[in-house]
């Protein structure tokens, strides 16, 4: 499982919004947000009543690999855990980290185009697994990729994806900052509804996740269930103080794609710090919903 030297410059085209693929701002934030939402939802497979049934799992669009690596040390009776992502600078970071958990024996990364083709064999693996798709997902890459995702579950084996909801915030300026990122994200093809206000950003879906049972269901995923958690980040903790650090890391990072995609206001930098100074006041209040949406394989053939 070690990494492939070629794969640094093997480079697939991309429809993630950071553009700067080396950006060590990036993996961190990542790495930041996947411990946030992994705490938040309560562990790696919450909803799930029996996670040691799953010896072979595949996690799409994996990115610095905080929550195959974590499903790895949580379940030791996962046999086979495999990570794809077009970033190799992520993969390569990823490996890393699997190798400080002493979980590279049984996990393993792969650069893979899941757009395209998920290279593996049908009926394969127990559990398939997709969080935050939204970052590189747009409306019409859903039937394709559920359709991939289905024909490399093994039959009776679980199809599994999550997505923010909904946005809870006591400060104005973080839902004015989420709600132009979400305006940007509809532009780009990524949202089937669009962010028209900022008030509704806190009332409707932040992303795709009112979407996906429908989605799953229309696609032939059968027995489609999902779960809500909610992650409340409180100032002075150890959570409260990753929220304010993905925030900040969020902003520097999502200017070039609001430029691009959405209405970059004047005064962006000091929405931005006005932002952070209201995270950090002892009065603030911050929750993530995250919704959870799974279904089973088919026992028929897949066609």
């Amino acid at each position: 499982m070690s990494s492939n030297p070629d794969e640094l410059r093997r480079q697939l085209p991309s429809t993630y919004f950071m553009r700067d693929r080396a950006s060590l701002d990036e993996m961190t934030r990542l790495d930041i947000q996947n411990e946030l939402i992994t705490d938040g939802m309560g562990g790696v497979l919450p909803e799930q009543p029996d996670p040691t049934s799953f010896k072979r799992v595949l996690d799409i669009a994996c990115g610095t690999g905080g929550w195959l690596i974590r499903a790895a040390k949580t379940y030791p009776t996962m046999t086979r855990l495999v990570g794809i992502d077009v970033n190799a600078h992520l993969l390569e970071h990823a490996r890393g980290r699997a190798q400080a958990e002493q979980v590279s024996d049984r996990v393993e990364f792969q650069v893979m185009d899941a757009l395209l083709i998920l290279e593996f064999p049908k009926d394969y693996f127990d559990l398939v697994n997709l969080r935050s798709a939204t970052s590189f997902m747009r409306t019409w890459n859903w039937p394709k990729i559920l359709k991939e995702m289905q024909r490399v579950t093994r039959p009776g084996g679980v199809i599994r994806i999550t997505e923010a909801l909904r946005m809870h915030s006591s400060s104005p300026a973080l839902i004015r900052l989420m709600a132009l990122f979400g305006e940007a994200f509809f532009n780009a093809g990524h949202l089937f509804s669009e962010v028209k206000t900022e008030d509704t950003f806190t009332e409707g879906s932040a992303g795709i996740a009112n979407d996906l049972a429908r989605l799953m269901d229309q696609y032939g995923v059968k027995n489609v269930q999902t779960r809500i958690s909610t992650g409340h980040y409180i100032p002075d903790t150890p959570s409260g103080q990753q929220y304010i650090e993905d925030l900040q890391l969020s902003g520097k990072n999502m200017l070039p794609f609001v430029r691009k995609w959405g209405r970059l206001p004047d005064d962006y930098d000091a929405l931005c710090q006005e932002t952070l100074e209201a995270t950090q006041r002892p009065d603030f209040s911050g929750s993530w919903d995250m919704l959870t949406a799974w279904g089973t394989k088919t026992s028929q053939p897949y066609v």
